[in-house]
């Protein structure tokens, strides 16, 4: 790991004479999870759009997502992950491990509230967000957010 640090910092000058290094993150590689997406598009007829789907390169693929308009409760959220063609993969098939459902219901009611709050959201997304076996909760590994033109996200 040292050597691999040594490497990087004497690459990024070189490739990128400008740049400003704060410093390094290490983390762990997740294992085990499966990836799923949770995002939300602003329409502007609609208003939140809220999505659920398989993520990482299967919503390229297979394009499996449900849609709802927030905010959403907690019957809605867990239709939106029942809904999926792939939920069999979430609930425990051929012997394998549910996945923590309530996390991802939590995770979903938890974004529809924040684009509800915040109108100056005009798209969100976690992509992937791993889900780990029921009890072991879910994590965002990646995740983007757009505000809207000229708009500045007022948190205070």
């Amino acid at each position: 790991m040292r050597a691999a640090y040594r490497k990087m910092m004497e690459n990024i000058p070189k490739k990128m004479p400008d740049a400003v290094l704060n410093g390094v993150q290490l983390q762990p590689m997740l294992s085990g999870g499966k990836e799923v997406i949770i995002g939300m598009i602003r329409d502007p007829t609609f208003g939140p759009m809220l999505m659920f789907g398989l993520g990482g390169v299967y919503v390229e693929i297979l394009k499996d997502v449900r849609f709802a308009i927030a905010p959403v409760n907690e019957r809605e959220a867990r239709d939106m992950i029942s809904g999926i063609k792939a939920y069999p993969l979430l609930a425990g098939f051929r012997g394998s491990k549910p996945s923590d459902i309530d996390a991802l219901v939590d995770t979903i009611l938890r974004v529809s509230r924040l684009v509800c709050d915040f109108s100056e959201i005009k798209e969100f997304e976690i992509n992937p967000m791993m889900v780990f076996e029921e009890g072991k909760g879910a994590l965002a590994v990646d995740m983007r957010l757009t505000l809207r033109k000229n708009d500045a996200l007022n948190i205070s």
